[in-house]
């Protein structure tokens, strides 16, 4: 609980603190007098200045937002030999610039964090892939149990190398988005040689792509020995003979390639609510042996179906390969990614907006504070990596057109550019009003959800 609530302050404190710089930084430039730099609401907690500078910094008590005050004759009365320094002085593109550097900089610091990931490296599943279920695109394809992908090109792109299993994922999550073919390069494990598969993933993404899209597809997850670990004991596998360690070659005539295919052969073995007696072949120390396995067959919670169990957990540990990068490769992956994330951000909530996308995915403050607990227990690199991700958010959600957020400003000096006149006080206030209910439809949302995923 204790590292759950700190490393979420943390990831507040950071990110906020980065968003109020960027507006800082750029007003500071473009000649404009800053007030007070805060970072929180409410009672201030700590304060100083710099020597020689006329800007308050703060930290406030509570830690969910921050601003930067400037001087402003909208705000105050300015004195005339200061009026140049005001806020609302400056031409159209400082007053723009100054208003964009706030998301811009979180982007910025997503690219650093990304970047920093990736110098780093981290160990994923390799991208040798699970026997896909029987009518997925992958087994269409041809895809086989131990398959291991090289390559990926979406369309007529060129080539990308697949370092991992969530490099895969995350091409076909594009792929699919684009309604695009993407093209594989896999390595065969049950024959020698190579071989060109395409996958057709036009009108594969039924609102967003869940874990029902990858179960269409077949990417059940990354391929493990079907190996026996520990054997429960009085359980069906115990009563047989089976013992940890046991490697399962064939159940009854079926070939057994890989641990998740086996998992599914046994739980449709009780399909029909009586599993019947099979010959199972194993090695077992470097000999074969025939034993034969009768299930134990149960109801279970989903629709009440029949599935066959074993008692016995199944599956190696899945090979684990180290990506990382170098310097400039990392850095232009932590800038591509950074886009594609954005660009995928803004396409989930055009998807939410006409119904194609449910609102269940977007997430408030319980939620992130969860991930950011989970994320710092695995590791820095895992915590940077959340970190990123929230910032890239961030600063998408604040360049949305709402009024009360960046992208509302930004909207009015675009009114302001074209018909060289400003959105006049009446508009202003009534567009301020919608923005503002908007804004809490959104945060309702996001609490009514974290409610139901954590407590639901």
């Amino acid at each position: 609980m204790l590292l759950t609530v700190v490393a979420f302050v943390v990831a507040l404190g950071v990110l906020i603190a980065v968003h109020e710089w960027g507006h800082y930084r750029v007003a500071v430039a473009c000649g404009v007098k800053v007030l007070r730099f805060s970072v929180g609401f409410g009672r201030p907690i700590l304060r100083w200045k710099r020597e020689g500078s006329d800007t308050e910094f703060v930290i406030g008590a509570l830690p969910l937002g921050g601003y930067v005050r400037m001087l402003d004759e909208r705000e105050g009365e300015v004195p005339a030999d200061q009026r140049h320094l005001s806020f609302n002085a400056q031409p159209l593109r400082a007053r723009a610039a100054i208003v964009a550097a706030g998301p811009l900089a979180n982007l910025v610091l997503a690219v650093a964090l990304l970047a920093v990931v990736n110098w780093a490296g981290t160990q994923e599943p390799a991208a040798r892939l699970a026997t896909p279920p029987a009518g997925s695109l992958l087994q269409s394809a041809g895809v086989q149990g131990g398959d291991q992908v090289l390559r990926a090109a979406l369309g007529d792109q060129d080539w990308q190398p697949v370092r991992s299993l969530n490099d895969l994922r995350w091409m076909l999550t594009r792929a699919a988005l684009d309604d695009e073919t993407v093209r594989l390069d896999v390595q065969r494990a049950q024959r020698s040689g190579s071989a060109e598969l395409r996958l057709a993933l036009q009108g594969q993404v039924q609102g967003e792509p869940d874990a029902a899209f990858f179960e269409r597809l077949g990417l059940l997850g990354p391929w493990t020995r079907p190996v026996l670990d520990k054997v429960i004991a009085a359980g069906a596998a115990d009563r047989a003979g089976l013992r940890e360690g046991d490697v399962v070659l064939r159940v009854g005539n079926e070939p057994v390639h890989d641990g998740v295919q086996l998992r599914g052969l046994i739980r449709r073995l009780g399909a029909s609510g009586h599993a019947e007696r099979l010959d199972w072949l194993v090695e077992r120390n470097g000999r074969s042996l025939h034993i034969p396995v009768q299930p134990d067959v149960e109801r279970s919670g989903e629709g009440g179906q029949s599935i066959a169990r074993i008692g016995a957990y199944i599956g190696s540990e899945p090979e684990m390969v180290l990506v990382q990068r170098g310097p400039l490769e990392g850095l232009w992956a932590g800038v591509q990614r950074t886009w594609e994330l954005s660009s995928l951000t803004l396409r989930m909530m055009g998807r939410m907006v006409i119904g194609e996308a449910s609102l269940k995915n977007i997430s408030g403050p319980l939620t992130i504070a969860d991930y950011a607990g989970k994320s710092a227990s695995m590791g820095l690199v895992q915590y940077l990596s959340f970190l990123a991700l929230i910032s890239i958010s961030l600063g998408v959600l604040n360049l949305l057109p709402l009024p009360v957020l960046d992208g509302g400003h930004l909207m009015y000096y675009l009114w302001e550019g074209v018909t060289g006149r400003s959105v006049s006080e009446v508009w202003a206030g009534r567009l301020q009003r919608a923005g503002v209910a908007v804004l809490l439809m959104m945060m309702s949302v996001a609490f009514f959800n974290d409610i139901n995923r954590l407590w639901g």
